[in-house]
């Protein structure tokens, strides 16, 4: 029979079966079902390069940094609010760390937004603005890490590395059953992960990974039928996907306790700023007390702010709550009213309430003013 005018015959996707169990043959074929699934089921992000285009440095940079220990939900906005007010790496150099520090405030982890700072100021004055395209060249920059260096290199340079986030490291660990604990499995899992770059397409390779433990591997209920390595996966196979990655256990730190004071005069509030160095560094804040496990609550109200004409303070309901990487915090609320005219004290300033948006409080503090004012 003849095959002219016949509809050429669609290419078939690559796919693990049975045939390809042994190490060497699912290493070449695992590579391009990954890049071929993740060509029809990328995730459409706001720095994200569409399909053949070349992506940008600086987005792909500000968009890691701010989605360390934090959902792309979350960062969402605040990567469209940020390349709207800084368009470009030399831009965000120029600007004032208070503004960025402002501009952050709600994303939480504050470091994060120093060392923006930090790095765009050092690649605007000695790279001229523009990033350098190695590993090694981005791990000399301030705040870029290890994993931040290889996912700009692979990405928007497309040096063949592999980034491995919490995404890649669950995916990993599942496809190969990986049993050491993490963190002590980082090294062995990056290792396999890299097996799964192909000849080009690092970035790609690294996205895909990234979408796939977002998108079918989860962390609870991974849909697994509709996974590209799915007949390869060592965990399924022995059917305790869920228990993977192995995770040593979590050590929570103790309770500390403190004490805060919302001053307010008319329509005004007593702020000050934090040490530039340290937890939440840079941010503003109404006086508080030492944070401390064995926590006494006569000598922490000693620490209120003198203010003139404050006499009384009118200890509030309950406390506010908080959790930090490294240990939970609950502070008790005082609130004090200062007379018109009052000054404020060294090294502190009235800020208005009806602008606290505007200033760089982290969402510990806001919570607290919250909880004084409506108190």
């Amino acid at each position: 029979m003849s095959l002219a005018g016949a509809a050429p015959r669609r290419k078939q996707s690559p796919v693990i079966t049975a045939e390809h169990e042994t190490e060497g043959e699912a290493a070449r074929v695992r590579p391009q079902a990954l890049l071929t699934w993740y060509d029809r089921h990328r995730r459409s992000l706001p720095w994200r390069a569409l399909p053949g285009a070349t992506a940008d440095p600086y987005a792909v940079w500000l968009s890691e940094i701010m989605l360390q220990q934090t959902t792309v939900r979350a960062v969402g906005p605040y990567f469209e609010k940020f390349m709207a007010r800084w368009p470009s790496v030399t831009a965000l150099g120029e600007a004032s760390l208070d503004d960025v520090l402002k501009m952050w405030a709600g994303l939480g982890y504050y470091s994060r937004a120093r060392n923006l700072h930090a790095c765009a100021v050092a690649v605007t004055r000695q790279h001229g603005g523009r990033f350098p395209d190695t590993e090694e060249g981005l791990r000399a920059l301030p705040g870029v890490g290890p994993y931040t260096a290889a996912a700009i290199a692979a990405i928007a340079f497309g040096r063949r590395t592999m980034p491995v986030d919490g995404n890649i490291e669950r995916v990993v660990s599942r496809l190969y059953a990986v049993e050491d604990e993490l963190p002590k499995a980082k090294p062995r899992i990056k290792a396999l992960a890299e097996t799964l770059l192909g000849p080009s397409r690092a970035g790609d390779s690294a996205q895909a990974l990234m979408d796939l433990g977002a998108t079918i591997c989860t962390p609870k209920k991974p849909a697994c039928a509709l996974c590209p390595l799915m007949d390869g996966c060592a965990a399924r196979l022995r059917g305790d996907v869920d228990s993977f990655p192995r995770k040593a256990p979590k050590k929570t730190g103790a309770l500390r306790r403190g004490a805060a004071f919302v001053v307010i005069r008319g329509d005004q509030v007593l702020v000050r700023s934090r040490p530039a160095k340290g937890l939440l560094g840079g941010m503003t804040e109404v006086p508080n007390s030492d944070w401390l496990p064995d926590h006494d609550e006569a000598a922490a109200k000693a620490q209120a702010p003198v203010v003139k004409g404050v006499t009384r303070w009118h200890r509030t309901a309950g406390v506010v709550s908080h959790v930090f990487t490294h240990f939970p915090l609950e502070l008790t609320v005082y609130v004090a009213h200062a007379p018109a005219g009052t000054r404020a004290p060294a090294g502190m300033r009235w800020t208005q309430i009806a602008t606290l948006a505007d200033e760089a409080l982290p969402n510990l503090m806001r919570k607290v003013i919250a909880h004084g004012l409506g108190g």
